[in-house]
C-alpha cells in the first residue's frame, strides 16, 4: 500500500483508511469499472461540457409503466457536495417523507474517486441499508450496458437493488405531487397546482444559466466556452436580483420547488466552486437580495439540515507551500453565523410570517395530482 500520508482520505469508523488501493480491491471485488470522465465523455467538438442525460427517467403515476408512490420500498442516496441530489434530501425533509423514504449519503470512494460514489464513513465500504458497495452497481443492476457516470440523486426500489430514477430535473416533483398521500399533515405546497407550467419554466431556465452553469465553466476546455457560460450565469444572476427586488422569493410570498433548486447553487458558489473558476464578476455576497433571500432560506431547518458548509468547502492538503484559502481556512469560517445573520425579506411579504403556502382544507391527493411535463435537458444531444 502506498505511503499513509499520500493516500489517507478519512478513518472509517472500523479504522480502516479508505486509499486507492482499497477501493480498486472492492472494485475488483463487485466488477465494478473506473467511472467516466467529464473532462473526456462529455465535451463537444467546441470544447463546451455537455452534461450527460439522465438515464432513468421514467415517471412517477398510475399509468402503465409508471412507478408507483409506495412508502418504504425507496432509498435516496444523495451526495453532501452536490447540489442536483442536495434539492431531494431538501424536498423530503420539508414534506415530512423521512419515514416513508429511507437515505444514504455517498461520498468519493479513494483518495482518487476513480470508481465514483461509494461508502468512505460506513462498515466495511458497505451500504447498510441495500448491501451496495458503489452506486454503479444499481446502475448496473438496472441497466447491465450502462456505461455513463452514476450520478445522484439516485432513487433506488429496495427490492430490486435498481435505480428505477435518476432524473433530477423532476425528482423533487415526484416528491410533491407524487408522493403527497405519504406526506406530513402540515407540508408545504411547494408545487401549486396552478403554477406548475410557470415553475417548470423557471426551473428549465435555472439549469444552464444558474445550477449548471458552474461545471459549464469548470469542466470546459475551451476559453470561448467557457466565457459563455461565465455570461450566463452573472446575467441571470442579475436578473434574479431584480426579481427579488420586490418579491421574497422567486414566485411571491411562499418557497416553491424553484427557491429550492436556486439556494443549493447559492450555498456552494462562495463557498467551493469559486476555486475552480478563475476571477468573478461579483461574489455570490454582493447581490443585496439574493445575499438577504439565501439567509431567508438558510434559517428553514430543512435548509439548513441539509447544508454542509464544512464538509463540501474542505480541500484536500496538497502539501504546496502556497495553499488555497479553502485549505487553509474552510475550517475556520462561521458559516453558520454568516448565514444566520438577520435579514428583513418578510417585509416583502403579504403573510410576513408564513414562509410556505399550505394546502387547503379538505384537499385529497388526487385534487392535488397532475401529469408532470417531461424535460428537455434529458432528451440526448440538447445543448444550451
Amino acid at each position: 500500500m502506498a505511503d499513509r500520508e499520500n493516500t489517507k482520505k478519512e478513518e472509517l469508523v472500523d479504522g480502516i483508511v479508505y486509499c486507492d488501493d482499497l477501493a480498486q480491491a472492492d472494485a475488483e471485488e463487485r466488477g465494478v469499472l473506473p467511472r467516466p470522465k467529464e473532462t473526456v465523455s462529455e465535451i463537444d467538438e467546441r470544447g463546451a461540457f455537455v452534461r450527460q442525460p439522465n438515464r432513468f427517467v421514467t415517471p412517477f403515476g398510475d399509468g402503465e409503466g409508471e412507478l408507483k408512490a409506495e412508502s418504504g420500498r425507496y432509498h435516496l442516496f444523495w451526495a453532501k457536495g452536490c447540489h442536483w441530489s442536495n434539492r431531494a434530501s431538501i424536498t423530503r425533509e420539508l414534506l415530512g417523507l423521512e419515514d416513508v423514504i429511507s437515505i444514504s449519503i455517498v461520498d468519493r470512494t479513494g483518495k482518487s474517486n476513480v470508481y465514483g460514489w461509494g461508502f468512505t464513513d460506513q462498515p466495511g465500504r458497505t451500504d447498510a441499508a441495500t448491501g451496495l458497495k458503489f452506486l454503479s452497481e444499481a446502475y448496473r443492476n438496472a441497466d447491465p450496458d450502462f456505461r455513463g457516470r452514476a450520478t445522484v440523486p439516485a432513487l433506488v426500489d429496495k427490492q430490486t437493488l435498481k435505480v428505477v430514477n435518476n432524473d433530477y430535473h423532476r425528482l423533487t416533483n415526484y416528491l410533491e405531487v407524487n408522493f403527497r398521500p405519504f406526506q406530513a399533515p402540515d407540508a408545504p405546497d411547494l408545487y401549486p397546482k396552478a403554477l406548475r407550467t410557470e415553475i417548470d419554466r423557471l426551473n428549465d431556465w435555472l439549469f444552464p444559466n444558474i445550477n449548471n452553469a458552474h461545471y459549464r465553466m469548470a469542466f470546459c476546455q475551451s476559453l470561448v466556452a467557457y466565457d459563455e457560460a461565465y455570461d450566463d450565469f452573472f446575467s441571470a444572476m442579475q436578473k434574479l436580483d431584480e426579481r427579488l427586488e420586490s418579491r421574497r422569493f422567486l414566485f411571491g410570498d411562499y418557497v416553491t420547488d424553484a427557491d429550492i433548486r436556486f439556494f443549493v447553487t447559492l450555498t456552494r458558489w462562495d463557498s467551493y466552486y469559486y476555486k475552480n473558476l478563475g476571477p468573478q464578476k461579483k461574489r455570490m455576497t454582493e447581490y443585496k437580495n439574493i445575499w438577504a433571500y439565501a439567509r431567508d432560506l438558510y434559517v428553514i431547518p430543512a435548509f439548513r439540515n441539509n447544508t454542509y458548509f464544512k464538509d463540501f468547502s474542505k480541500v484536500p492538503a496538497t502539501g504546496n507551500a502556497f495553499k488555497s484559502y479553502n485549505e487553509r481556512f474552510a475550517g475556520q469560517i462561521d458559516y453558520e453565523g454568516l448565514w444566520s445573520a438577520p435579514q428583513d425579506r418578510k417585509n416583502l411579504s403579504r403573510d410576513p410570517e408564513e414562509k410556505f403556502l399550505r394546502h387547503p382544507a379538505g384537499e385529497t391527493a388526487q385534487d392535488y395530482a397532475g401529469p408532470i411535463a417531461p424535460c428537455r435537458w434529458n432528451i440526448p444531444g440538447t445543448q444550451v
